[in-house]
């Protein structure tokens, strides 16, 4: 099994309705994205998949949140901008635009704090 992973940054504000300590006041982070890819075959080029092509994926689900509130940006104008939130909305997204399988998107909101999303898996 092959694997990849690219790294992509964005920076917005955000607050977590109904969190009752300081996180609920209106905050910002510089967001650092993880994704990683896997297949057991390798293209005709010998990649899982571009690196150059993912990159430009990526940058196209997380521009939408860059320099945000991401509370002002749907779907987080109706759920909290939670890490967890956020690392499924991006799988979610992406999910419909490539072919690979996406193993994980990691959202990490700074250093020392992440959430990973991974899609469950499904038994026969």
């Amino acid at each position: 099994m092959y694997q990849i992973s690219i790294v992509e940054e964005f920076e917005a504000a955000h607050y977590l309705r109904g969190y009752g300590g300081k996180c609920e006041k209106l905050h910002g982070h510089r967001y650092k994205v993880i994704v990683k890819l896997q297949s057991e075959k390798l293209n005709e080029l010998g990649m899982v998949y571009d690196f150059v092509s993912l990159k430009g994926e990526v940058g196209e689900v997380i521009q939408v949140f860059d320099h945000t509130c991401l509370n002002d940006v749907s779907p987080f104008d109706k759920i909290n901008p939670t890490a967890e939130n956020i690392s499924r909305v991006i799988y979610e997204t992406l999910h419909k635009k490539i072919a690979i399988e996406i193993v994980s998107v990691e959202v990490w909101e700074s250093p020392q704090n992440r959430a990973e999303y991974r899609p469950s898996i499904k038994l026969l």
